[in-house]
């Protein structure tokens, strides 16, 4: 996977985690999937711990509607890269 790719993918955590909308508990989640993005780990460990984080909070009760959906398309682009 490239690394604007996952640039990418870790703009669009950030945007979430600076949304103070959202929990802190989900806000942190994604804080934390983020931070795996970054690190210097193999593509797939990185790609599978973000995934591992971020649907351990997809179906909080407290995520706002608009966030969840966000979420879901930043599963939809993890899931597709790591297939590749």
């Amino acid at each position: 996977m490239s690394s604007k790719k996952l640039a990418e993918i870790a703009q669009m955590l950030d945007e979430l985690v600076d949304d103070t909308s959202i929990p802190k508990n989900i806000r942190k989640a994604l804080s934390d999937a983020r931070d795996r993005l970054k690190s210097n780990d193999e593509d797939s460990v990185k790609l599978s711990a973000a995934v591992y984080l971020i649907e351990s909070i997809s179906d909080d009760i407290n995520m706002p509607s608009h966030a969840r959906t966000q979420i879901w398309s930043i599963m939809g682009v993890l899931e597709e890269a790591k297939q590749k």
